[in-house]
């Protein structure tokens, strides 16, 4: 005796309508366009003249400082070593570093083709900390006299919100900075050290 054969029922193929695939088209675009100027970006910032270009002042005056055959200050001695894009100081250690550098730089360009955008186009945003350690992270390992300032920077810091950071002493586009000492202004960060000691109880 035959088997009866059993009738499964027919599936459907899931097929997109003409506006399922407009929509899919407008993602994959705006995908598109999304990893463009990411790509672009990345490139532009990697150009000092194009950050110059919108940062006007102070920094057409620094970025023509940094081209200057012998360092003038702490900035174009980083040129000198390699580290030799705005980007490489003024963003954060790793791939968040970069993101949020990207986004900040995202920003500006909205604000700029929507005539939006101010002149001079100062760069006021602090430099952190990090943006130095993550060349510089072994800087508070030699423990001695001759360090003590870095080696109790974090302590000070930890208990005083109005504590120095490293481009308080370590400004790099001082001029008035001497070469036989990193750079540093003198006056400035002898200020600097009696702020540490007084904060410390040290006067």
């Amino acid at each position: 005796m035959a088997k009866k054969k059993i009738r499964r029922p027919i599936r459907k193929s899931f097929t997109l309508g003409k506006r399922g695939r407009i929509f899919l088209g407008v993602l994959a675009g705006l995908f598109v366009l999304a990893l463009a100027s990411m790509f672009t970006g990345t490139q532009l910032e990697n150009q000092n003249s194009f950050c110059a270009s919108c940062h006007t002042e102070g920094e057409q005056t620094f970025y023509t400082q940094s081209l200057a055959q012998t360092p003038v200050d702490l900035a174009s001695y980083h040129e000198l070593k390699g580290a030799s894009k705005c980007i490489d100081c003024h963003t954060g250690a790793g791939i968040p570093g970069r993101f949020f550098g990207l986004m900040a730089g995202a920003s500006d360009l909205v604000s700029y083709f929507s005539g939006h955008y101010p002149q001079p186009a100062v760069q006021d945003t602090p430099l952190s900390d990090q943006n130095c350690l993550k060349c510089h992270g072994d800087i508070a390992q030699k423990q001695d006299m001759s360090n003590h300032f870095h080696v109790f920077l974090a302590k000070w810091q930890s208990t005083d919100p109005k504590a120095a950071g490293c481009a308080d002493c370590h400004n790099g586009h001082n001029l008035k900075g001497d070469a036989n000492i990193k750079y540093l202004n003198q006056q400035d960060t002898t200020a600097i050290c009696q702020r540490c000691h007084t904060a410390n109880g040290q006067e």
